[in-house]
Formats: structure tokens, sequence, C-alpha cells
């Protein structure tokens, strides 16, 4: 049963890894559990590095930053190269198809479309965020977090005119880990 999972989101600055964590912090608190995020970026707004942290517990959050990242995101190869080192050995890694990974590794490996799938289905490489938020979400269960929940989060942070083009984004990142 659930009791805390700790996730980082990675990528470069622009792809709105910090919006996702947000949106998943948000949904665990309305769902009623503890939830804490921070994150960081590279002096450059767009291109340079960004990662953002999220800790969901059902138990108090006594620290918060990740110490044992269970579900490590890397949308680039150069957050996948950074941030590796830090996913637990029985985590999860849930990297874009376009990083290389070591497929040597004891930990559990998802290679999706993510940044394609924003493009191609969607239209728009503005919603890959959100795409990894469904992704996230299917991880993690919707005995954590209930779907009405997350949609009403991702719908809650996201522009009001891109409310669809974002639901139908969380959706394909779903069926992304489903089909997988």
């Amino acid at each position: 049963m659930f009791q805390k999972v700790e996730l980082r989101l990675s990528g470069s600055g622009g792809q709105g890894v910090i919006l996702a964590a947000i949106i998943m912090a948000d949904a665990a608190i309305e769902q009623g559990i503890n939830a804490i995020q921070t994150q960081s970026y590279g002096p450059e707004a767009r291109g340079g590095a960004s990662k953002a942290e999220v800790i969901i517990s059902k138990d108090e959050i006594k620290y918060p930053k990740v110490t044992n990242c269970d579900i490590l995101l890397a949308l680039t190869q150069s957050s996948y190269d950074k941030y590796i080192a830090s996913l637990s050995k029985n985590g999860i890694l849930v990297a874009d198809e376009s990083v290389n990974v070591n497929r040597d590794a004891l930990y559990k490996i998802y290679r999706l479309p993510i940044l394609d799938t924003a493009q191609n289905k969607i239209g728009t490489h503005m919603v890959s965020n959100i795409v990894s938020v469904g992704v996230l979400y299917a991880l993690i269960g919707e005995d954590v977090i209930s779907k009405d929940v997350m949609m009403r989060s991702v719908a809650n942070r996201v522009p009001p005119v891109t409310v669809d083009k974002n639901m139908r984004a969380f959706e394909e990142g779903i069926k992304l880990i489903r089909n997988n």
C-alpha cells in the first residue's frame, strides 16, 4: 500500500517540469495527502537545466528535498546524466525516447515518446509537461490520487484556452504507460 513517493522531474528550462511538479503536489494536497514541491533551474530561463521535486506522503514530511528518489523523469540527455545517480536502485526511470539510458541498471526503465507525443499527437511541444504528468499519474496510481482530482489540478494551472489540449495531453501520457 502507498505510504510515500519521491519524484524528481528534470529537463531543460521551458519544458515545464516545474509546472508539472506543482500540478502533482496540488493534486495530492487536494486529495488530502501531504505533499511538498521544490524547484531549481539555471540562470537562463529557457534551455538551461531545470529540476523540480515532489514528495507525496501519507505521513508527515520532515525534510523538503528528495533523499530517496523513487521516480526520475528525464526529458533531456543532460538531465538524465546529471540525476540518474540519485535514482534508488529499485526506482523507476521515465525518460524521453531521445535519451540514451544504461539498460543494465537495477531500476525499471520506461523510454517513452513524451516529446514526440506532445508535438505530433497534440500539436505542440508546450504540453510535453502534461504528457509527463499523465505518465507519472499512471505510475503512481489512481488509488493514491483520483483521476478527477488530477484533471482538476491540471485545469486549474494551465491557461483556460489550453485546457482541452492539456486534458488530451494528460490522457496521452496515461496511454503511454498502459500501452507499454
